[in-house]
């Protein structure tokens, strides 16, 4: 164990993995494992893979072949059963990471855009925005440069709703406009 903490042993890692894996909303890769199984000072790079591989051993997680870790029926039955065995200052520390990362893993999924080179030489790029409720833009535009694509791509990225509303507005304003 390194630091100082609430998390006393391995046994309490995998708990607290087991914790988190239960919450986190789809398949996680080990970098965001990490991160957020790091929120008490006594775990260490080391041991917080000992316990991953344990647990993968055990059945409890899987890991798919791309990397991504997901809890079993298993170790969601043994997650219910050990939560309140955590230091509740670590849960708590915990569930607000994994807001935040929930957060930002409905949004990646939410929000997606990819550009295709075109046998013309010409490159597509699919912008696509959803919610909830299923798909609310697919746009797939054009482009003849792949850095134009690629800015296309990022400034997409940092604000759909705002290109949604625009492209909304602009729609609907001359609908207006007709009347």
């Amino acid at each position: 164990m390194a630091g100082r903490g609430f998390i006393q042993d391995k046994l309490e890692i995998k708990f607290l993995i087991l914790y988190i894996a239960a919450r986190v909303v789809e398949p996680v890769p080990f970098d965001t494992m990490l991160d957020l199984t790091l929120c008490d000072d006594a775990i260490d790079y080391f041991d917080f893979s000992d316990c991953l591989a344990d647990l993968v051993r055990t059945e409890h997680l899987t890991l798919s072949e791309d990397g991504l870790y997901a809890i079993t029926e298993k170790g969601l039955k043994n997650s219910q059963i050990c939560e309140t065995s955590l230091p509740y200052s670590v849960r708590l520390r915990c569930d607000k990471n994994l807001a935040e990362c929930n957060r930002k893993l409905r949004r990646k999924s939410q929000v997606k855009a990819r550009t295709v080179k075109r046998d013309n030489g010409t490159y597509a790029v699919a912008l696509s925005l959803s919610d909830d409720m299923g798909s609310v833009m697919e746009l797939e535009l054009m482009m003849v440069r792949e850095d134009m694509a690629r800015q296309l791509e990022k400034r997409f990225l940092n604000a759909p709703e705002k290109l949604y509303s625009q492209i909304m507005q602009l729609l609907l304003s001359d609908l207006q406009s007709e009347h």
